[in-house]
């Protein structure tokens, strides 16, 4: 039964977004069926993906910021339909799905959510059935057209929302940009690992880019310009999201280290071993160079190497003494107050306001 969406509060976000979802997907499998059943397989590995785990962040995002527009449901006629809304911010998890399910393509990573990647799962799928050719490749292939699916899917969800003509005029910035954004983020990071940067400056760009802008900002700006919320609004929302989305990545960069995978789903280590160019990083070379230059030069052989337990133990443990991880925690700490002081607007209710304040406590004090 679908929400009233005029009361649906934040907390109670992620279980309508998963309400939302569950009935989007399934409305798309009967044409799915009608293609045959290899498809009908790679759209349910898609379904099961989305449905199966994730913390709903960027709808909770994108409500906040249609609360934000000035109290926006109460406007008179000419507000929009919550509902419609509901469904507008939801699509944002396709783009999600369409972002991990690449992202774990090009890491190789055997797991996500403590289940396997896509891409895996189609390769047994394969290899279960005594297929021809090579398992692998064809598990990769399939895993990026779900993951193509997912994207063209995120735009049939924006734009059958049944928004105003006026709102997805609104919306078409914030969509487009968060689109571009998010591939070009990947790009950086797939470049900055190939060429083994240490530029702490590409490596907050990649931060930047290909999760903060998506995660946080974007979708604080797509909600609130749904909304019409003015330009002002609009902008202390997205200084807002720049600083806590760049938080909530330096936060994920301490997990991929430091991180319990009986917490986080993902192998211990996975980040060292798939060679990322982190900001935790970064800055572990550059003070390990300072204070023990063979302990740094160790650092850099092993990182993107495969690694087994005792040598990912002995980077994690040259990482842990450079103090890198204090200088990352620090900058969340300062990033979150940046954040939040930018909502110091008075067309933004102290209500909103103290909802984000919580949420941007909640996204980078994480265990996963």
């Amino acid at each position: 039964m679908a929400h009233d969406a005029r009361l649906v509060s934040l907390r109670d976000i992620p279980a309508a977004t998963q309400e939302i979802l569950t009935a989007y997907l399934d409305s798309r499998l009967p044409e799915i069926k009608a293609i045959g059943a290899p498809v009908t397989e790679a759209a349910e590995s898609l379904r099961d993906f989305v449905l199966g785990g994730g913390k709903r962040i960027r709808p909770l995002y994108g409500w906040a910021g249609f609360l934000g527009a000035h109290n926006p449901v109460e406007t008179g006629s000419g507000a929009e339909d919550p509902q419609a809304v509901l469904q507008a911010i939801s699509a944002l998890e396709l783009i999600q799905a369409c972002a991990l399910i690449h992202d774990d393509i090009i890491d190789a990573s055997d797991t996500r959510r403590g289940a396997p990647t896509v891409h895996r799962r189609m390769e047994r799928h394969h290899r279960a059935s005594a297929w021809r050719g090579e398992s692998a490749h064809f598990g990769r292939s399939v895993a990026t057209l779900v993951g193509d699916l997912a994207l063209s899917w995120a735009d049939d969800m924006l734009h059958d929302a049944g928004l105003s003509e006026a709102a997805m005029t609104r919306a078409r910035e914030p969509w487009r940009a968060m689109r571009t954004e998010v591939i070009g983020g990947q790009l950086l990071d797939i470049t900055v690992e190939a060429t083994a940067s240490e530029d702490i400056a590409l490596a907050e760009a990649v931060n930047r880019f290909k999760t903060a802008a998506y995660t946080i900002e974007r979708p604080l700006h797509l909600g609130a310009a749904i909304g019409g919320a003015s330009p002002e609004v609009i902008r202390a929302f997205r200084r807002y999201g720049h600083d806590v989305g760049i938080a909530f990545q330096l936060r994920d960069d301490v997990l991929g280290v430091f991180g319990d995978p009986e917490v986080t789903g993902k192998p211990a280590g996975d980040d060292l071993r798939e060679g990322k160019r982190t900001v935790l990083l970064a800055l572990a070379l550059a003070a390990t160079d300072r204070q023990d230059p063979a302990a740094a030069e160790e650092l850099r052989r092993g990182v993107g190497s495969p690694l087994d337990e005792r040598q990912l133990a002995r980077l994690t443990e040259i990482i842990a003494a450079s103090g890198a991880q204090d200088e990352v925690e620090r900058r969340i700490a300062s990033l979150v107050a940046s954040g939040v002081a930018h909502l110091e607007v008075e067309e933004i209710s102290p209500e909103v306001r103290t909802a984000l304040n919580g949420l941007a406590i909640r996204s980078t004090a994480r265990r996963k």
